[in-house]
């Protein structure tokens, strides 16, 4: 409800069609598609008490959760470069940041996610299950799914590494980067009170930076023989549904010029001063 509220906002209110505000729809966007993809099964598997789940649709489901991960990996990076710009590159902010950067860079965003993780449902498509047809999981999860397979995993554990290599690590130390250039021009500032506001701002964006990527570079970045399912679950279920939760509270609604548009669209004002 959060991130459907912040998009909603981005689209109706003039004063948020800003590149950051842009960039947290982005944001939002993906968090939505990100639970979507495996609350509602998990909800409706419980409630019918039917816990079968076809090939076909368990590899679209994996598809959906890597994809939206891989793109809300490069669009936190892609938020991180927009702060450096605006705090460090105050006076050509709207000239880097104009329209057709912000839609290239987002639909970049988007495109490399979805194509990152074909090759892994390709893989789940054609790959013999020989040992069990139990998956050991809440949802169908890449490391419960190459655990079951009596496949040859070589190939598709290379494709995990060398594409963690550039669109995970590659995205975090952007984000990392992105943020000491920031934290550097945070301690220029000669107001007290203004370094602090900053610096409470920025540890709770590294926060969940920290914990998204962490989370799921730990995940996937490991070879299966090392790989402990019931471990997994817990990481798992840290960066499901712990994350997509934090992220409109830290990112958006702490945002003070986003809290004046809900008062303005719900007219809270009026509440307010009552």
């Amino acid at each position: 409800m959060a991130n459907m509220l912040i998009i909603s906002l981005g689209c109706s209110c003039r004063q948020l069609q800003k590149p950051m505000f842009f960039f947290l729809m982005n944001m939002s966007a993906a968090d939505i598609c990100f639970i979507s993809v495996t609350m509602p099964w998990i909800i409706i598997s419980i409630l019918l008490n039917n816990r079968t789940i076809t090939l076909t649709v368990c590899a679209m489901q994996m598809y959906g959760f890597l994809a939206f991960t891989s793109s809300e990996f490069l669009l936190l990076s892609a938020m991180a470069y927009d702060r450096y710009v605006a705090i460090c590159e105050p006076l050509h902010y709207y000239l880097i940041m104009n329209r057709r950067f912000c839609v290239g860079f987002a639909a970049g965003c988007w495109l490399l996610g979805f194509a990152d993780t074909f090759p892994h449902a390709w893989f789940i498509l054609r790959a013999c299950y020989c040992k069990s047809n139990r998956l050991n999981h809440f949802f169908c999860d890449l490391t419960a799914l190459l655990k079951m397979s009596c496949s040859e995993t070589y190939s598709i554990e290379r494709i995990t590494y060398i594409e963690g290599a550039f669109l995970g690590f590659g995205p975090f130390l952007l984000t990392l980067t992105s943020y000491i250039f920031i934290i550097n021009s945070i301690l220029k500032i000669k107001s007290t009170e203004g370094r602090s506001k900053a610096f409470s701002t920025c540890s709770s964006h590294l926060i969940i930076v920290v914990i998204f990527y962490g989370t799921t570079l730990s995940m996937y970045m490991r070879p299966t023989s090392t790989f402990s399912l019931e471990v997994n679950k817990m990481i798992t279920l840290i960066y499901v549904m712990i994350v997509p939760l934090l992220n409109p509270v830290v990112y958006s609604l702490r945002n003070r010029e986003l809290r004046q548009a809900v008062k303005m669209v719900f007219h809270l004002d009026v509440f307010l001063k009552n």
